[in-house]
């Protein structure tokens, strides 16, 4: 993925926003009216963006990482979580985690930090802090996923924003010869060596942070696009992985 993709997620935040289905549902007029409704409110939705929902009578509105939906005359919008509680589903996290898979799996190595195992049985992304507690103590147990086999690809979400130092580290880090080396280091608390580089993709980590949901650090995405926010052992990242694979093989 490009800067510039990358970038163009932070248009999310201007206006309604959910996440996208690659297959158009039927073409009622009925649809077809809402589309145009909703196209000509919000420039950033196009028609694409607006497809059946799971309850009749309404619309699912999707760009991004948060889910909307509108009602089939156009007039209501509602935002937030839609609970299947029959079978105790968060349907609209299950939308959300379909664009986070699509946008890590869209991110090229060289636009992460990687520690991988030499037999890899799971991939997870991970947004760190160079500082915040939890994600050192993640770090500090780098051996032990490793030793699960499960690579980490690290993305250098700074929490406090560009005018922290933890920005100016993770820039540091960024343009280090060793960037591996360089953020274990960071986050011992020790000095690396560094050079001047384009820092720039800081910023598209932060950017892209945003517009997946991140409420905090550290903050790990699975191949299924499930998003934790906080800490998870090896033992149980390992299992909570393994469940999931279990389960996309039935």
């Amino acid at each position: 993925m490009s800067r510039t993709t990358l970038l163009s997620y932070s248009l999310l935040t201007v206006c309604l926003m959910a996440v996208s289905s690659p297959v158009f549902a039927a073409d009622s007029a009925e649809l077809q009216a809402v589309r145009a409704k909703i196209n000509a409110m919000f420039d950033q939705i196009g028609p694409e963006n607006v497809d059946e929902s799971p309850v009749d009578g309404w619309y699912t509105v999707h760009k991004g990482s948060i889910v909307a939906y509108v009602s089939a005359d156009g007039r209501y919008l509602l935002q937030g979580d839609m609970i299947d509680l029959d079978n105790q589903v968060n349907l609209t996290e299950q939308t959300r985690n379909v664009t986070r898979r699509e946008v890590m799996s869209a991110l090229e190595d060289d636009q992460t930090i990687i520690f991988s195992p030499a037999d890899v049985k799971h991939r997870v992304t991970v947004f760190t802090d160079v500082d915040c507690t939890y994600c050192r103590k993640l770090h500090s147990q780098i051996d032990e996923y490793l030793a699960a086999g499960i690579e980490v690809r690290y993305l250098l979400y700074p929490r406090n924003g560009p005018a922290s130092q933890s920005w100016s580290t993770s820039e540091d880090v960024w343009c280090a010869r060793d960037r591996n080396l360089a953020l274990t280091a960071a986050k011992m608390g020790r000095e690396f060596d560094s050079q001047k580089c384009d820092a720039s993709t800081i910023s598209d980590h932060y950017t892209l942070g945003q517009n997946v949901g991140l409420t905090g650090t550290p903050a790990i995405v699975f191949e299924d696009g499930t998003l934790v926010s906080g800490y998870l052992p090896p033992a149980t990242l390992a299992s909570r992985l393994q469940l999931i694979q279990q389960g996309a093989a039935n």
